[in-house]
C-alpha cells in the first residue's frame, strides 16, 4: 500500500504518454499527406522569425488588449508549468514539495510568483469568456464557428480556470496542514491561496489532507488530459506555433511562386534549358490543388496551427464587403479534410478515393474566386499562417484542370497569351499613347 500512489502515478503517466504518442503520430501522418517542400534555407532569418513571432508574440500586439490578456496566459503557461516538474518528481518518488527544504525562503517567493500568474490566467480566461459570450466580438462569429468551434473555445477557457483554482486550493489546504502532519514541510505564506484559506478552516486534518491530495491529483491528471485534448483542439497552436513560424514563407508578401511544371513547359517552348532535362519524362502532376495531397505539407501544418482567432477574416476585404470567402474557414476546412482522409487511411478505408475532395466539397469555387490576393490574411495572422497559398492552388486547379475560371478571367488570360498584356490590343500598339501625347503637345 505504501507504493500504491507511485504505481498509480506511473500508470497514469504511461497511459497519457501512449495516447499522446498515438495522436501526435497520426497528426504527423496527416500533415505529410501533402507534397514535399524545402523550407530549411536562411536558418538565421527563420530563428529570428520564430523567436519574435512565436516566442515573442510580436504580431499579437497589433491589438493591445487581447495581446496583454493572451500574454498573461502565455507567460503563466510557461512559468507555472515549471512547478509541474516538482509534481512529477513527487509523484515518482512519493515525496511532498521536494524542493521546499533545499530552496528555503526562495521557494516561498517562487510559489508566490506562480500564484500571481495563476490569478493572471484566471483573470484573462474570464475576460476572454466575456469577450466571446457577452460582448460577442464579431470576429469570433461566422458560419464556420458554429457548434464545436465555439464550444471548444469556451471549454478550453473553463478547463484552464478550473485547473488554476485546483492549484490555489492545493496550496491553501497545504498551509493549513503544515505543523499538524510531519509529511507537510513548512513553506512560508502564499499570498493568493492565503486569501481563500478561511474557506477550509475548521476542517479536520484528515479532511484537509484528502482535499489537498484531491487537488494535487486533479491538477496533474487535468494537465495530462489537457495535453491530449489540445491535440484535437484549435489550441494545438500552443505547440505548432513554433515550427509553423520556422517554416513560414520568408519571400516578399507580393511574390507568387510559379508552378515548376508550367515553367519547364514554357522554357521548352522557348528553347531554354529546363530543370531535370536529362531525366526520363514522368507523368505530369496535377495543376493546382484539388485535394489535400496536392497541397504541400506546410499548407497542412498551417491548417493544424490555426487558432481560429478570426484576425485573418476580419481583415479580408472580400469578407468585409459581404463575399462568402473566410480565410479562417479555408484553414479549418483544410484541417478537417486532412483529419478525415488520415482517419480513413488509418482504418484501411478509401482515404483520398472516398468520392470527396477539398475543392468542391469543403471549399467552394465562389470562395476562392472572391479572393483578391492582397495578403491581408497572411499579414494579420499572429503565427504567419498562409491561407492565400491554398486559395491560389485551388484557383489554379479550377482554371487549368477544369477550365472553369470566370469568363472575364478567361478573356484576360487569352489577352495575356496572345497580346502579352491583359488588354486586347497588339504589343506594337502599346506605346501609341506616347505618340498621341506628342502630337497633342
Amino acid at each position: 500500500m505504501e507504493y500504491l500512489p507511485q504505481i498509480a502515478f506511473l500508470l497514469i503517466i504511461a497511459v497519457a504518454t501512449f495516447f499522446l504518442y498515438k495522436r501526435i503520430t497520426q497528426i504527423r501522418k496527416n500533415i505529410f499527406l501533402g507534397k514535399s517542400v524545402e523550407r530549411n534555407d536562411n536558418s538565421s532569418e527563420r530563428w529570428k522569425t520564430m523567436l519574435l513571432i512565436a516566442f515573442g508574440q510580436q504580431k499579437m500586439f497589433k491589438r493591445v488588449v487581447p495581446a496583454l490578456l493572451h500574454s498573461l496566459i502565455y507567460v503563466g503557461f510557461l512559468v507555472i508549468n515549471l512547478e509541474v516538474l516538482e509534481f512529477v518528481i513527487d509523484g515518482f518518488a512519493g515525496t511532498h514539495r521536494i524542493f521546499a527544504p533545499y530552496l528555503g525562503g526562495f521557494y516561498t517567493v517562487l510559489i508566490n510568483v506562480f500564484e500571481f500568474l495563476t490569478v493572471g490566467v484566471i483573470f484573462s480566461c474570464i475576460a476572454f469568456l466575456i469577450r466571446r459570450n457577452v460582448m460577442k466580438v464579431k470576429r469570433f462569429s461566422g458560419e464556420e464557428m458554429r457548434k464545436w468551434p465555439t464550444l471548444d473555445a469556451n471549454l478550453i477557457l473553463v478547463i484552464e480556470i478550473i485547473l488554476m483554482f485546483a492549484i490555489l486550493t492545493m496550496n491553501a489546504t497545504d498551509m493549513l496542514i503544515q505543523g499538524q502532519d510531519e509529511h507537510y514541510a513548512e513553506t512560508g505564506k502564499f499570498f493568493f491561496s492565503g486569501l481563500i484559506m478561511p474557506l477550509f478552516e475548521g476542517m479536520s486534518v484528515s479532511s484537509l489532507i484528502a482535499l489537498e491530495r484531491f487537488a494535487w491529483w486533479f491538477h496533474i491528471i487535468g494537465i495530462l488530459g489537457f495535453a491530449i485534448y489540445v491535440t484535437y483542439s484549435k489550441h494545438l497552436h500552443i505547440a505548432l506555433a513554433f515550427p509553423n513560424t520556422w517554416y513560414s514563407n520568408l519571400n516578399a508578401k507580393g511574390k507568387i511562386e510559379n508552378m515548376p511544371v508550367v515553367t519547364n513547359e514554357v522554357k521548352m517552348m522557348l528553347g531554354m534549358p529546363t530543370e531535370g532535362a536529362n531525366e526520363p519524362p514522368t507523368e505530369v502532376e496535377r495543376f493546382g490543388a484539388k485535394d489535400v495531397n496536392d497541397l504541400n505539407w506546410v499548407n497542412i501544418m498551417n491548417a493544424y496551427s490555426c487558432t481560429e482567432c478570426g484576425r485573418c477574416t476580419s481583415q479580408c476585404p472580400a469578407n468585409i464587403t459581404g463575399k462568402k470567402l473566410s480565410p479562417r474557414k479555408i484553414m479549418m476546412a483544410t484541417r478537417d479534410r486532412a483529419e478525415e482522409v488520415g482517419a480513413s487511411i488509418a482504418k484501411g478505408g478509401k482515404g483520398l478515393e472516398d468520392g470527396k475532395s477539398l475543392f468542391g466539397d469543403y471549399i467552394t469555387k465562389e470562395e476562392v474566386n472572391a479572393c483578391t490576393s492582397c495578403n491581408a490574411c497572411v499579414e494579420a495572422c499572429p503565427i504567419n499562417i498562409d491561407p492565400l497559398s491554398i486559395i491560389l492552388e485551388m484557383r489554379r486547379y479550377a482554371s487549368m484542370e477544369e477550365s472553369s475560371a470566370p469568363a472575364s478571367w478567361n478573356g484576360m488570360f487569352q489577352n495575356i497569351e496572345t497580346s502579352f498584356s491583359p488588354w486586347k490590343f497588339a504589343p506594337t500598339d502599346r506605346y501609341k499613347w506616347a505618340d498621341e501625347l506628342k502630337e497633342n503637345d
